[in-house]
């Protein structure tokens, strides 16, 4: 019985073929074994998508296979143990470029198959075969997804429509594998640069900030010895100016390189880094006073903490309203999924549109009236998160201003 439903011829194998299967994260170890799944990638959905198509046809046993230059390899098998064998002795091989379903009742009684070592009983004593090759979007085909039975069958036009969804189904789930595996290594490779680009910004930073101290240093000597009616006085204070916010820049890049690496994790009193994120900044602490926090432990590293808390008050200080008086909570909820912890503030606040923008590095929003700043606080903030496995965003406070919202995962 010949398949009905047929396709364009697809192409024969091209050269290269075991490199291009490695794109949809099929590693083949040299020597026997079964090729696995990129380590990251689950057979579930494959294995589920098998036994669908197994049970639709009435038949006991269904298979991916994958095609490599020399070899057949199951990557999902149900009713048996995936396996590998030669690809001369495959059935699969014979009729996977054909571009049509292969549907052979009893392959006993068919040319194409009845010496074949999985018909004969050398191997199995297949009976009932159909197979549908699995062509990708370029044309390159994979292998087939395959249904077999150990006594003849004649499934149904019905039945046979139902395979051919789920044969598209699994070339859906193959290439939404590839792009998986595209997307991770691209993600590596991102975070490999920005590691680079962060290690050289505080090589940079560090080596920048020696020279600029000492020039500054000279300049407040010369400011002691001028006059303040001189005009040397006031290019003096503009020079002054400009170099403390430059080395405050430099400080910021050299903190921003440093965050990450080894976590030095311990049991942490939130209410305790709060109030000396308080200190720091000099400003009072506790009920009514103007950074209040409530109690909390988090496994989390003390020193990147106190960053994070630190930064996100001194932006609350930087952009605080006019309007009221400026008052920082830090709050935190604990259960089962981790902790968050909420830094809000009531200053001006964050339009919706730059909440996601503004945790870029060097992005400033130069609203009139803010306070000077290198841009580089709230991406601390967000690498320091990164590092413990956790989430950041902003949203805005009830009544007006802006509330961060850490999420710290249990599972570290």
């Amino acid at each position: 019985m010949a398949g009905t439903h047929s396709t364009a011829a697809a192409p024969g194998d091209p050269l290269g073929r075991d490199e291009l299967l490695q794109e949809y994260g099929f590693a083949f170890p040299s020597g026997k074994g079964v090729s696995s799944i990129a380590a990251e990638l689950s057979t579930e959905p494959l294995e589920n998508l098998v036994e669908l198509a197994a049970k639709l046809c009435g038949v006991p046993f269904g298979v991916i296979n994958v095609l490599t230059s020399d070899e057949q390899r199951q990557v999902a098998a149900i009713g048996i143990d995936a396996g590998v064998c030669s690809r001369e002795d495959s059935m699969c091989s014979k009729v996977f470029h054909s571009g049509e379903m292969t549907v052979v009742e009893d392959a006993s009684l068919d040319p194409r198959f009845a010496t074949n070592p999985f018909v004969t009983g050398e191997i199995a004593a297949v009976r009932f075969y159909a197979s549908v090759p699995l062509e990708m979007s370029s044309g390159f085909v994979l292998g087939s997804l395959c249904v077999f039975s150990d006594s003849p069958a004649s499934p149904d036009a019905g039945q046979l429509d139902m395979l051919e969804i789920l044969s598209r189904q699994a070339v859906q789930l193959l290439e939404l594998q590839r792009r998986t595996l595209q997307l991770n290594s691209a993600l590596d490779e991102v975070r490999e640069s920005n590691a680079k680009l962060a290690e050289f910004a505080g090589r940079v930073s560090h080596d920048l900030r020696g020279p600029l101290t000492t020039m500054l240093g000279y300049v407040e000597m010369a400011e002691d010895e001028v006059d303040g009616e001189h005009p040397a006085a006031e290019y003096l204070q503009i020079i002054s100016a400009s170099g403390h916010r430059m080395l405050a820049m430099l400080e910021d890049v050299l903190s921003y390189s440093r965050i990450g690496g080894i976590l030095q994790r311990q049991h942490v009193s939130l209410q305790d880094v709060a109030a000396e994120v308080a200190w720091d900044l000099g400003l009072s602490f506790g009920t009514d006073a103007v950074v209040d926090s409530e109690e909390l432990k988090l496994q989390v590293d003390p020193g990147q903490l106190r960053t994070l808390l630190q930064n996100l008050v001194a932006n609350a200080v930087n952009y605080r309203s006019p309007e009221r008086e400026l008052k920082v909570r830090i709050s935190g909820i604990s259960n089962y999924h981790g902790v968050t912890v909420l830094v809000a503030d009531n200053g001006k606040g964050i339009a919706s549109t730059d909440r996601q923008r503004v945790l870029e590095p060097l992005v400033r929003l130069h609203r009139d009236g803010d306070g000077q700043g290198s841009g580089l606080g709230l991406s601390i903030c967000w690498r320091i998160v990164e590092a413990h496995g956790g989430e950041l965003s902003l949203k805005e406070t009830p009544g007006g201003g802006t509330t961060a919202v850490i999420s710290f995962p249990t599972d570290q």
